[in-house]
């Protein structure tokens, strides 16, 4: 082998190893705090916390604002994961029908833009 491929070979090991070591760690060495409360409460609350803010970055980021319909190419995919989340309750089945909404109105928006 050349050295290059040792070159490579050793730094694709080095970085699996690192991401390994920093995904396991936290759970070996923090598995006895796990029952604390505020381990508890930061488990309930923290996912929505972060949901509302990456839907709110969304809604401000990704809409047209200044169309005569103003936000409606984000808010109907933001009403349909609502919805579908209430419904079924499945998070994977909510992203999947806002992303395919979102991505259908942008399509569509740009074929009638034409």
């Amino acid at each position: 082998m050349s050295p290059e491929s040792w070159y490579l070979l050793s730094f694709i090991a080095v970085t699996a190893v690192a991401t390994l070591l920093t995904r396991c760690l936290p759970f070996l060495l923090l598995g006895r705090l796990s029952q604390q409360p505020f381990i508890l409460h930061l488990g309930r609350y923290l996912p929505a916390g972060i949901m509302a803010i990456l839907a709110s970055s969304f809604l401000l980021q990704s809409s047209d604002w200044q169309l005569p319909l103003w936000g409606f190419d984000a808010l109907i995919p933001a009403l349909l994961v609502i919805i579908f989340h209430l419904w079924k309750r499945q998070a994977l089945l909510s992203m999947l029908v806002g992303t395919l909404s979102y991505m259908l109105l942008q399509h569509s928006a740009s074929l009638f833009a034409l």
